[in-house]
């Protein structure tokens, strides 16, 4: 489990409190005056039992006293444990934390630079590697496997996930049906409906559709959540200038519109029950027609509502070390690492992606190496400059004066292994030391520790005698109903 410092450490803020409260009172009347549509009964009675109405052309219209209320009993902290029960995370506050991506079309070849369709070697093979990095505290599927029918998919990605990392996981579903499956196994593993209860092992994640459409399998699976207590982010993913304003300020009003929506929702369906705020902030291109992961705009608009869910209290869904470029690059480079950064910076608590190119089509396993080099470095700046007597060192300096040094001074070995970072896929050799090791890239250096980590890594084995009934559960798997 990652560690963060009590004291003081660098913040990021992008809105003022004035900004918040009209933000809010947007969203709110959004929800109020131009209403949602909601396309599930249970979801639309629970609505209008709690004081919401429809209206003739099929909207839920939600007050902000409904709103109120559900901000007043879902959590404000959500314990997050890995597939042997050890606590894993410990998501709301500023604490952050780093996991891959899932359902990624395209997988890219290090060597090659090629892209592949992704398979369930990808899912396995990411899983084990995110396993073994130090700084990627929960794993998501990385890939969508094209060739497993789409109604098992997700089911048998999970159960992959789970046999190649003890790391706990932020799943994908594609109805009601699989997701019970994925909780099924789940029960297994921990030992029982309320050990998973007491010691939840995954965040499920769910969205609505933007503008203001929450379909039926997004609400099915946000009621299951409720109901078995798992929690689960409710995301939406409105992109500016396409299905939200181009304003910034527009776009996250309405993010926060749908993603409150599906908080009133799971809260009255189970007060208590616990729920991941969040918006992908995407940003249509108008130059291009692509749906930028890195624009600025995406930037601002994304640490926007992480402060908004810090405003209401509530864990927050998040993004980290993405490229919008198609290779691992020097653009891929910059903007994965400026992302990962302001990430922790904004204190943004479960963040995804890491690895992904392309716009979110495509996936480098080299970069999400890379990924867990730039989050060690963050994580460091994230300690903030402890201030004491033995740091200030006024005495040292002293003893020192005007002739001295402080190379051999036994306060800088005192100190040394505490204050300076120490990189271990990045150069700091000079020219000619870096030559002389071969002189090598980075993208060479990662594709390097990859291949060690696939080569070496030993992920703990889920015990035979839990193996052997989810492997029944799963082979028998079928959809019963989808919407």
């Amino acid at each position: 489990m990652a560690e963060f410092p009590i004291g003081f450490s660098p913040v990021l803020s992008v809105l003022s409190p004035e900004d918040k409260a009209r933000i809010a009172d947007s969203a709110l009347t959004l929800l109020n005056d131009v209403g949602m549509t909601v396309m599930h009964d249970e979801a639309i009675a629970l609505l209008k039992g709690a004081g919401g109405h429809l209206d003739p052309e099929g909207r839920v219209h939600i007050t902000p006293d409904m709103v109120r209320q559900a901000l007043k009993t879902v959590p404000n902290r959500i314990q997050i444990f890995n597939r042997e029960g050890e606590t894993a995370m410990d998501l709301g506050g500023r604490r952050p934390y780093f996991g891959n991506g899932s359902d990624l079309i395209y997988a890219l070849d290090g060597i090659t630079l090629e892209r592949e369709h992704c398979r369930l070697a990808h899912v396995e093979k990411a899983a084990l590697v995110a396993d073994a990095l130090d700084n990627i505290d929960f794993i998501m599927s990385f890939a969508h496997p094209n060739e497993i029918a789409p109604q098992r998919a997700y089911l048998v990605s999970f159960l992959a996930m789970a046999e190649n990392s003890i790391k706990p996981i932020v799943n994908t579903a594609e109805c009601r049906d699989d997701l019970a499956a994925i909780w099924q196994v789940s029960c297994i593993l921990r030992g029982g409906e309320d050990a998973l209860k007491a010691k939840p092992y995954w965040v499920h994640y769910a969205e609505p559709i933007s503008p203001l459409k929450h379909p039926f399998n997004s609400v099915d699976k946000l009621l299951f959540c409720a109901q078995t207590a798992m929690p689960v982010i409710y995301s939406p993913a409105p992109i500016s200038g396409s299905t939200a304003p181009i304003t910034m300020a527009g776009h996250v009003a309405q993010g926060l519109a749908e993603s409150f929506c599906g908080l009133v929702i799971h809260q009255l369906k189970a007060p208590g029950a616990p729920f991941v705020m969040g918006m992908g902030a995407a940003v249509l291109d108008m130059a291009t027609g692509q749906c930028s992961y890195n624009a600025p705009e995406y930037y601002m608009a994304y640490l926007a509502m992480v402060e908004m869910s810090h405003h209401f209290d509530i864990p927050n869904w998040g993004y980290a070390g993405t490229s919008d470029a198609q290779l691992p690059d020097q653009q891929a480079a910059v903007e994965s690492g400026m992302l990962t950064l302001m990430a922790a910076l904004i204190g943004s608590n479960l963040n995804h992606d890491v690895g992904y190119l392309d716009f979110g089509r495509t996936g480098s396993l080299e970069m999400m190496v890379i990924g867990d080099e730039v989050i060690d470095q963050v994580r460091r700046i994230m300690k903030g400059i402890p201030v004491d007597d033995a740091t200030l060192a006024a005495d040292v300096v002293a003893q020192a004066g005007p002739a001295g040094q402080f190379l051999t001074h036994p306060h800088t070995m005192q100190h040394l292994r505490s204050t300076q970072w120490r990189p271990r896929l990045f150069c700091r050799d000079g020219f000619d030391k870096w030559q002389a090791k071969g002189g090598t890239t980075l993208l060479q250096r990662a594709r390097t520790k990859l291949d060690e980590i696939v080569a070496n890594h030993q992920p703990v084995p889920i015990a035979a005698e839990k193996l052997a009934p989810i492997r029944k559960l799963v082979d028998g798997f079928k959809v019963e109903q989808s919407g």
